[in-house]
């Protein structure tokens, strides 16, 4: 960021600091953070006296004790570190220059590749490496940089307004000397430059995927852009991380508490120079789907949404105004694929190294930085966000003959038998693709809606049959339609002694409602526990010996069973299910124990009580419906898919769901 010697330094656009806030009527507040700037972080290293002797011991014997560079390119956590402003640790012309901080960074940032907890796959720097771009504040940069190429770690770096002047058109410098594309020439990670060589792009392995980083100069021309955009053509199936020096800037100052108007998700405006680049190149490329910047402080970050109507992360990341010019802090990107989560934290390994009863009180307030705009973090559906250049591929349907595993005794499906949208009227029947002659017919509440039961496209996208029902049904008064076996169905009677496995397929809509839907069974079996001699703790008279429900509490699953060797029941409790999400649940009972599985885990409730097989009245089963005390007292509300009835225990690697 400019704070000295401005007029020098500054862009062909004249932007800087001072300027962007004067145009947005913060010239004031934007003055005394400059100010504060200058006073206390160009001061050389002595003016933190007390910092640099508590770290010296650290710095001697952690040399020569460096760990390897081995990031996991296949497990679905990694991180991203970013470093930005480096500055005021490079100051050659005034004889102030300090590598330790970044050196310690460095040494962290390897130590940390591909270790669970972090897994660093990459590092990004931000740009002003130097305070003035001296060929001797560039030399210490390169002795700092030294350790990153010496044990292979993969990086990127570009110029800020602090290391060079103009655009990318201006030739040779220190900066380009240093800092070039002849720096990553073994580099595994480094893909090319453009004909300047202040433009460079780099791709890192991550998640079993390839990723794109985009390092820009801090003024790019036309034919900068253009070569960015070839680039990113040539590499249509990565995600692509652009960073710049100059991107987003923030509209506040950080002199006075900034979080308490603001929106933290949403505190970063578009700079001029980030505008020219949105509309040059980010716009019109989906793959870009987060920018990352220095520059400005304090940090901030917005979203916009592009072309394709997708957001873009567009965030700024800078401490040079901080304790000892930020002190090369890092901030980490997590990505998790697995919970579509980019989590967020700021921390100094530099300071963290120190002996902690060693560090001075301002050096402990910035080990790590905690407040809303440092630590954070971005839900991101991964395979959404890309699925317009990597299709997210759709497992195809199966054949019911392919899921007919030993010991089936029902296998009901829904596709192929009536278009989406269409309703399924009384009477008409779903055939039970098992073979065992347990086929379902429509039952409708007298009164309910002709649609109160359709056929539906919707389905998991791990089901066999692509297709599901579409329920819409409910209490108060009971309405809908609902499925039940014959009266003479061999499935009536069976009492499954040896084991069982249920398996079904659910969603529910965001109307479902907890007065109204409540309870509703995806399957149960009719007769009632007191007509089963059924008594005892926790008995129910006038429900039914099995079911399958959705509680009222949070839409969790709950299984509720009659064992034939207990006059009370069993009870197996998930946790909640959200709304408009498909999830498979499996019931397995292995002739002792009975076991709830939501996608494939054992739940938390799972009771260690013997439980063996299941009461039957002979009577039948139902899916979508529920009766107490001998009538129908609810019908379920939403999408019930494939189902299968087992007479055995099944692995999860026989789910429904298995590969």
């Amino acid at each position: 960021m400019c704070t000295h010697h401005d007029a020098a330094s500054q862009g062909p656009a004249g932007h800087n600091r001072r300027g962007f806030l004067r145009n947005a009527a913060l010239a004031g507040a934007g003055a005394a953070t400059v100010g504060i700037g200058a006073a206390s972080l160009a001061a050389t290293p002595a003016a933190a006296a007390d910092a640099s002797d508590a770290t010296a011991t650290t710095a001697a014997t952690r040399s020569d004790k460096v760990g390897t560079w081995s990031p996991d390119s296949e497990a679905l956590q990694f991180t991203l570190a970013v470093m930005p402003d480096t500055q005021f640790l490079y100051w050659g012309s005034q004889d102030s220059v300090n590598r330790e901080p970044q050196e310690e960074s460095f040494r962290y940032i390897i130590e940390n590749s591909g270790t669970p907890d972090n897994n660093i796959v990459f590092m990004a720097h931000l740009g002003d490496l130097t305070e003035d771009a001296d060929p001797l504040s560039f030399g210490e940069v390169d002795k700092a940089f030294a350790l990153l190429d010496s044990h292979g770690a993969a990086y990127s770096v570009l110029a800020g307004n602090h290391d060079v002047t103009g655009d990318d058109s201006r030739g040779d410098t220190p900066y380009l000397q240093t800092m070039g594309p002849q720096r990553f020439k073994r580099a595994k990670s480094f893909l090319a430059a453009d004909p300047s060589g202040y433009n460079t792009a780099h791709v890192f392995e991550a998640a079993g995927r390839s990723w794109l980083v985009l390092a820009l100069d801090w003024r790019t021309t036309d034919q900068g852009y253009a070569w960015a955009d070839d680039v990113i053509k040539a590499h249509p199936k990565m995600p692509v991380i652009l960073t710049s020096h100059d991107i987003v800037a923030s509209p506040y100052d950080d002199n006075v508490f900034p979080y308490q108007s603001g929106d933290p998700e949403n505190n970063a405006v578009m700079a001029g120079n980030g505008q020219t680049m949105w509309d040059k190149l980010i716009n019109e490329n989906d793959q870009v789907f987060l920018t990352l910047n220095g520059h400005y402080w304090p940090p901030g970050r917005m979203t916009q949404k592009n072309a394709a109507g997708n957001d873009v992360h567009m965030h700024i990341t800078n401490y040079q105004n901080r304790y000892f010019g930020g002190g090369a802090m890092i901030r980490l990107y997590h990505f998790d694929l697995v919970r579509n989560t980019i989590d967020v934290e700021t921390i100094n390994p530099w300071i963290l190294a120190q002996d902690p009863e060693s560090r001075s009180e301002l050096a402990a307030e910035h080990a790590r930085i905690t407040g809303p705009v440092d630590n954070f973090s971005m839900d991101i559906d991964f395979d959404d966000r890309f699925s317009s250049f990597i299709p997210v591929p759709v497992r195809p349907a199966r054949p019911a003959s392919k899921e007919l595993v030993k010991g089936t005794l029902a296998y009901w499906r829904f596709d192929g038998q009536g278009a989406a949208g269409t309703s399924l009227t009384a009477g008409q029947t779903v055939r039970d693709l098992s073979g065992k002659g347990n086929d379902l017919t429509v039952v409708t509440v007298p009164g309910s809606a002709a649609d109160a039961l359709t056929w539906s496209a919707d389905h998991h996208p791990d089901q066999p049959g692509h297709a599901s029902l579409k329920f819409v049904g409910g209490r108060n008064p009971v309405h809908g339609s609902y499925l039940t076996t014959g009266a003479k169905a061999p499935l009536n009677t069976e009492t499954f002694r040896s084991g069982y496995t249920f398996e079904t397929f659910v969603m529910m809509p965001l109307d479902w409602d907890a007065g109204n839907n409540g309870w509703a069974a995806i399957l149960s079996r009719r007769g009632s526990a007191g007509s089963a001699g059924k008594h005892g703790k926790n008995t129910d008279v006038n429900e039914p010996v099995v079911q399958l429900s959705i509680s009222n509490n949070g839409r969790e699953p709950q299984f509720n069973h009659y064992p034939l060797n207990t006059t009370y029941p069993t009870t197996n409790w998930g946790h909640g299910l959200v709304e408009l999400r498909w999830w498979h649940l499996a019931v397995v009972n292995d002739g002792r124990l009975t076991k709830l599985y939501v996608d494939g885990a054992p739940v938390v409730d799972n009771p260690s009580r013997v439980s063996q097989g299941l009461t039957s009245l002979g009577l039948p089963w139902l899916l979508g419906g529920h009766e107490y005390a001998g009538a129908i007292d609810i019908v379920f509300h939403g999408n019930v898919g494939d189902t299968r009835i087992v007479n055995r225990p099944l692995p999860a690697k026989e789910f429904l769901t298995a590969k």
